[in-house]
């Protein structure tokens, strides 16, 4: 598709390309009544991707409700502003992780918010696009961060350059993966040879380490792209502290929802609504010691996960989790 030039929200001029593919929202009824949308209300929406969740919010919360829209990612914040663009001034963006929500409304001066989203899904704009390096299905280079303007590792240099004992690691803890010394032995054998760049190179890498590969369910690579994703990002560093600090800027009876994509991800959403959600469990009459908040009361004790309509629709559906949490 065409190119044209777009005012990222700090001011610089970025390219977005016109075809660029418009993300497919999961779980769209159950996260606006998660969140209750209605007329007037005001959402953070701390990863809006390309506007799919906010847009279905700005609908339903017509003639006035409004939205607070953060990305990391810039190519996906200006697609965002495009696909909101008739909404008008009830869209305001911001180029911002959701870790830093709090100090976003700050310098906004919004004291409080009605409802905050947080989708940790990847966007088909990101897995589709071979130059981001998120995929194994094309060969792209090895990047996979998800805000290319703030320097950082990309995944090209964790697998080159970390210890063996350290990629074994972040390729168990992140990626669940059971052979994983094997797995960093094999990567440091071959970068030895020659640095690993792409996408395709390393899938191969993993495919001919691990045994069996032809006859798993999912692709053996899936679980090592997941972990180097995770650690590049840094996504589960500081996650239960950001949802923490979203419902402490939530106003009474306002809503915090997660949708979560891999069981780290919802692992921690789970135990930190839970531990949002506990009543002081010291002896009555003690002073608490315990550290229980009971900020929150939970609707749903368990995930909210997609109906079989909507996952043969959307295939990307199928691991999503919903959960969420009333500000008392």
């Amino acid at each position: 598709g065409a190119v044209r030039r777009v005012m990222a929200p700090r001011g610089e001029a970025i390219a977005v390309a016109s075809s660029l593919p418009l993300h497919r929202p999961v779980l769209t009824a159950e996260t606006l009544r998660a969140l209750a949308a209605q007329p007037g209300r005001l959402l953070l929406d701390g990863t809006v991707g390309t506007g799919g969740h906010a847009a279905l919010w700005l609908e339903a919360t017509a003639p006035d409700g409004r939205v607070i829209a953060l990305d990391r990612d810039a190519s996906a914040l200006a697609a965002a502003r495009e696909r909101l663009a008739p909404f008008g001034a009830r869209a305001r963006f911001e180029h911002a992780d959701y870790r830093d929500a709090a100090e976003v409304l700050d310098a906004l001066n919004v004291e409080a918010v009605d409802a905050a989203l947080i989708d940790l899904g990847l966007g088909t704009h990101q897995i589709d696009d071979p130059a981001r390096g998120f995929a194994f299905r094309f060969d792209g280079p090895l990047d996979m961060r998800f805000d290319r303007d703030t320097p950082g590792p990309t995944a090209a240099d964790l697998v080159n350059h970390l210890p063996e004992p350290e990629l074994a690691r972040v390729l168990y803890e992140y990626g669940e993966e059971r052979a994983s010394r094997k797995l960093a032995r094999a990567i440091v054998e071959a970068r030895r040879r020659h640095p690993l760049r792409t996408t395709g190179e390393l899938a191969e890498l993993v495919r001919a380490t691990i045994p069996g590969f032809g006859h798993q369910r999912i692709d053996p690579a899936t679980r090592t792209f997941q972990a180097l994703r995770i650690a590049v990002n840094r996504e589960l560093e500081g996650l239960a502290e950001a949802l923490e600090s979203l419902v402490l800027r939530l106003a009474p009876g306002g809503r915090l929802a997660v949708i979560a994509y891999h069981s780290l991800e919802d692992r921690v959403a789970k135990h930190t609504l839970r531990r949002l959600a506990e009543p002081c469990h010291c002896r009555r009459g003690d002073p608490c010691s315990c550290g229980a908040r009971m900020l929150i009361a939970l609707e749903e004790r368990h995930a909210v996960v997609a109906g079989e309509d909507e996952i043969a629709a959307n295939p990307r559906a199928r691991s999503a989790r919903l959960r969420w949490g009333v500000r008392r």
